[in-house]
């Protein structure tokens, strides 16, 4: 009896694996071979969470009630120190029974938006620029991807003219726009006229507009929100995530705030997807929330603050330009011209020097010209490998 190949699902083809999941694999050989690589790529913060929040999540877990399926909507504990949250540090009032939703991170986020507002053939609006789930997830649940323009010369805003041109075009049927503010992975800050402008276009086109938010806590003292704009909510979505600001992206905490009717939906979604959060990080993670001034400003401030100079010498000495008033936890340059391409940098910086960075090209055609580095290491691993760039790569003028 002849045997018949099994083949994976046609959707598979639409999508490669995460370049990070495939890059990683060749930073562990190159480490099993003894090559000792500095990874400045990935944004995972290396410091721990606050220690009120891990005695919290210890004292949880030793309470013998506490470990049965939880609600998918979130403990109220947890949403109302969400709520609690948002006013502190936004100015932005929450309801916390009808207005939040707690997410296993931003990516289960992404898919359960998606699931809940656009129909396979409708099309989705991604920056490029952007964060690579944006296009993937989209592309996997059968959406049609239409990129707008990010750019260096407009401070890595959108174009409105771009957008109003795209949405004029009735065979898309746009439903929703993602946006990245402070933006990932160009450092491009918030703007309150930009949501404004978000805002009123969601408005007179009937998208929904979901903002990413995870990065204003980080060298970032000006704390904006797009539901700060008057009606936002009716017509928006905002993200939010402990992984950058509170130092916990293995605990898988974020939310999701807009009015109630959204939120209804996204739960539906939701729970017929997981079956809630351990209650021993729903519980820490409220106790995070309510973290004191001082620990954001020594966390999220002092902290990159002393990186983020270190990794400016390392775009220096690479002959990178950058602009110095980037918010977040990377560092944008874009390479000298003496590069035909960026992974022309970047597997020689990887290769001879022994750090792994970032090549823009995997956020989109806008990053092609581009490199990020990381600021999630320690200082003492920043001033490693500026010296070992310093001493294995000539000069850019060379």
């Amino acid at each position: 009896m002849e045997s018949r190949r099994i083949e994976p699902a046609d959707r598979l083809g639409l999508v490669s694996e995460y370049y990070f999941s495939r890059k990683l694999k060749e930073v562990a050989r190159l480490n099993a071979e003894g090559k000792d690589i500095i990874s400045l790529a990935i944004g995972s913060p290396d410091m721990p969470p606050s220690e009120q929040t891990i005695n919290k999540l210890c004292e949880v877990a030793h309470d013998p009630t506490a470990h049965g399926y939880q609600p998918t909507q979130g403990t109220p504990e947890l949403r109302e120190a969400m709520a609690r949250f948002y006013q502190r540090w936004y100015g932005v009032a929450l309801d916390a029974k009808s207005e939040l939703l707690p997410l296993i991170g931003s990516k289960e986020g992404i898919l359960h938006v998606t699931l809940a507002f656009v129909n396979p053939g409708d099309s989705v609006l991604v920056p490029n620029p952007g964060y690579p789930t944006y296009t993937s997830l989209s592309k996997l649940l059968g959406a049609n991807i239409v990129n707008y323009n990010l750019r260096e010369d407009n401070g890595w805003q959108p174009d409105f003219d771009e957008l109003e041109e795209i949405v004029s075009r009735k065979s898309l049927n746009c439903k929703l726009l993602w946006t990245n503010y402070p933006n990932m992975p160009t450092g491009g800050r918030a703007r309150m006229e930009t949501y404004e402008r978000l805002v009123r276009f969601a408005r007179e086109h009937h998208v929904v507009v979901v903002n990413d938010n995870p990065y204003s806590f980080i060298l970032n003292e000006k704390l904006l929100s797009l539901l700060q704009v008057p009606g936002a909510k009716d017509c928006c979505i905002e993200f939010n995530s402990m992984s950058k600001s509170h130092n916990m992206p293995g605990w898988r905490v974020g939310m999701c705030a807009s009015n109630a009717e959204f939120i209804s939906w996204i739960l539906k979604v939701q729970s017929n997807i997981e079956s809630g959060t351990f209650r021993g990080i729903q519980l820490a993670a409220a106790e995070a929330y309510d973290n004191s001034d001082e620990w954001h400003r020594e966390a999220n401030i002092e902290t990159y603050r002393r990186r983020r100079q270190l990794a400016e010498q390392i775009m220096d000495t690479l002959g990178c330009t950058f602009d110095p008033d980037q918010a977040g936890m990377f560092l944008w340059g874009k390479i000298p011209s003496i590069y035909n391409n960026v992974e022309d940098l970047t597997e020689r910086v990887l290769h001879q020097a022994r750090v792994f960075i970032t090549p823009g090209f995997i956020f989109g055609s806008n990053g092609e010209r581009y490199i990020r580095i990381s600021l999630c290491a320690k200082e003492e691993k920043i001033k490693e490998a500026l010296e070992r760039i310093k001493d294995t790569l000539p000069p850019p003028s060379l």
